[in-house]
């Protein structure tokens, strides 16, 4: 695995104190599908409106944040895709009384972005890292999806104890698939998407969040895959 080009962070906000009423918000998500053996990235195209992005959106009514991204990840892209665990900064605490191992791997927002609808409506959108799925858990959901009328399928988790090595020998060096016409609208059909390299994907989505949404996804990826190797040496 290689390391991308070196770019600047962008700067988090100041901290900041707003109030919306669920009339007034919308709770989205978004995620960077990573294809772990080939070290590309899945990055979407609007071939009306000529733009670059990383799929993303709505959730649904009851759904959480997690799963809503893996889903408008599939709709928007064609890849059938699951969070991934990352080494990560971040500010949530852990299950109190919880008799589990601590992991250092955690499938949190890596970026929060609140950004107007209209004068009056406030979206917030929460971004992921993902990965594309193993041949035989894709075969499988395929499966499951026709048989009832080409439904959603929720993956199961990023296995807890299964090394990012391990995971990439799952693949046995086949393409991920990317499946035709899934999205649920008039606008997300126009959507194309392509496995890029993740200096690529950086290049096509600069100046936006999502640029760094890669470049955080894959250093954490890079990170977690020395991490595994020095434990296993140690």
């Amino acid at each position: 695995m290689t390391t991308s080009g070196t770019r600047s962070k962008p700067a988090s906000n100041l901290p900041l104190i707003a109030n919306f009423d669920s009339a007034h918000l919308t709770i989205g998500a978004g995620v960077a599908i990573f294809h772990l053996a080939t070290s590309h990235v899945v990055v979407c195209y609007h071939s009306k409106e000529k733009y670059w992005f990383l799929p993303k959106g709505r959730r649904d009514a009851g759904e959480s944040s997690a799963t809503g991204a893996e889903r408008e990840g599939f709709e928007e892209s064609g890849y059938r895709n699951r969070l991934l665990p990352i080494p990560l900064r971040h500010r949530q605490p852990q299950a109190h009384n919880s008799n589990d191992a601590v992991s250092p791997f955690v499938a949190e927002p890596v970026w929060t972005q609140l950004m107007p609808v209209t004068r009056s409506t406030q979206y917030m959108l929460f971004w992921y890292i993902a990965e594309t799925l193993p041949p035989e858990i894709e075969q499988s959901l395929s499966q499951k999806s026709t048989q009832a009328n080409g439904a959603y399928m929720t993956p199961p988790p990023y296995p807890a104890t299964m090394t990012l090595a391990e995971r990439i020998v799952l693949d046995k060096k086949l393409a991920p698939v990317r499946h035709e016409n899934t999205g649920v609208n008039e606008d997300e059909a126009l959507y194309e998407s392509y496995l890029l390299s993740v200096d690529e994907a950086q290049q096509k989505l600069s100046g936006t969040i999502m640029a760094d949404v890669v470049r955080t996804g894959w250093e954490a990826i890079q990170t977690r895959m020395a991490m595994e190797e020095n434990s296993k040496s140690a």
